[in-house]
């Protein structure tokens, strides 16, 4: 039997990538702008296949709520 969750894989991938284009002090909260991340996320997420878009849409304007709150950065709180 399969575990394996393609949006955790995606979420993982996402956290990974926020870690290496943050100009944040290593430990830090690994910011990055909300258009970087939201191009990312849809790219890996179109690539996947299984993801639909409604829900990459649904999700991306959830984290743009969040990132709005801090000056359109993105956090890995955020997700």
């Amino acid at each position: 039997i399969s575990c394996w969750n393609p949006l955790q894989s995606l979420l993982s991938s996402m956290k990974q990538a926020c870690e290496i284009l943050t100009s944040d002090p290593e430990g830090g909260a690994a910011r990055i702008p909300f258009e970087t991340f939201s191009f990312l996320y849809s790219y890996l997420a179109s690539i996947d296949g299984e993801i639909p878009e409604a829900d990459t849409e649904a999700f991306l304007q959830g984290i743009k709520e969040q990132a709005d709150k801090h000056s359109g950065m993105v956090l890995l709180r955020h997700f």
